[in-house]
């Protein structure tokens, strides 16, 4: 890495025990939290200032374990399962990324915080910063992966280059009757593959892969998966109660919050330089560039940096 961090991080992901793959700290509490019309599964720790951490796809909150025994020292770390995904209750709707940020509102009240650090990557990235954009007084700051990823039916409807649309193989994939079958009887060679493209030099083992395996036995994985994707591309519909939000999101919002972006050096998953977003956010801002062959998972590929990154921007 370019920077260094401190020594009781670093001394933290080079220990031996979470050199494995590590569960949470044993102080961690599970709650089954209601929140806005459905019911997460939350993992809460530590003490201090709130730092929530949002999973991608194909993911649950486990994959935050080795950040969340890191961060725990000096922040209460919650680590929900979005809606539908692991071990959250399945909702018969909302499985856009402005209701999934309307549920980590609803969240934060349910526990009675106030503001909160968001941290996320991929989906989880895309409702962070839709929180930040649409509910900055309940944000204290941002950590995002890949930067500005806010998106709408709307915007995805214009065309990009023919490489870009090339790399967006599997949503077009999933839009078929075709692709629901095909990941329904392929789910976790289909993850796998999406895992190694995405960040080919990361050299994952049976474990770490099978840690996430909540996410995809979930009976309604699949469906939820299937919908996402279809609803970027506008084929299903979204909640209409946050049309209005839907609109705000279309005229591409700036974020006002302080924010650290974060790009691997060797990301194989779409993403935009990170040039083309820095005017998004108006705030104390700063990108991170990861070098070491990090690719798009990056909490996990380079949990150091994206710690790092946390307890900077809660410095801003």
């Amino acid at each position: 890495m370019r920077f260094l961090t401190a020594l009781p991080l670093l001394l933290a992901f080079a220990s031996p025990a979470l050199a494995q793959v590590p569960d949470y700290p044993p102080s961690f509490e599970i709650r089954e939290m209601p929140a806005n019309g459905t019911t997460l599964h939350v993992r809460i720790g530590g003490k201090g200032p709130a730092v929530l951490l949002l999973h991608g796809y194909g993911e649950t909150g486990d994959m935050w374990a080795p950040l969340a025994a890191a961060l725990m020292r000096d922040h209460t770390v919650i680590v929900p399962d979005l809606r539908g995904m692991g071990l959250s209750a399945v909702a018969p709707g909302g499985y856009d990324k402005k209701t999934e940020a309307a549920d980590m509102i609803a969240l934060l009240d349910a526990l009675g915080i106030e503001k909160a650090i968001v941290a996320g990557y991929d989906w989880g990235a895309r409702t962070a910063d839709i929180m930040a954009a649409l509910w900055p007084e309940r944000c204290k700051a941002l950590v995002s992966v890949s930067g500005y990823l806010i998106g709408s039916q709307e915007v995805n409807k214009k065309p990009l280059a023919p490489k870009a649309e090339l790399s967006w193989w599997y949503q077009f994939y999933f839009a078929t009757e075709r692709g629901r079958l095909g990941y329904a009887a392929n789910t976790r060679d289909f993850v796998r593959l999406i895992w190694q493209t995405a960040s080919p030099t990361w050299a994952f083992d049976d474990e770490t892969f099978n840690r996430s395996a909540p996410a995809f036995d979930n009976p309604d994985h699949v469906d939820i998966t299937i919908h996402n994707y279809r609803w970027r591309l506008g084929l299903v519909e979204g909640e209409a109660r946050y049309d209005a939000y839907e609109k705000k999101l279309a005229q591409g919002p700036v974020i006002t919050i302080p924010a650290i972006t974060l790009e691997g050096d060797a990301n194989g998953a779409p993403h935009a330089d990170p040039s083309v977003y820095a005017g998004k956010f108006s705030g104390k801002y700063e990108h991170r560039n990861i070098t070491g062959g990090i690719g798009h998972n990056l909490p996990q590929e380079a949990p150091e940096a994206f710690a790092k990154a946390v307890l900077d921007v809660a410095k801003f």
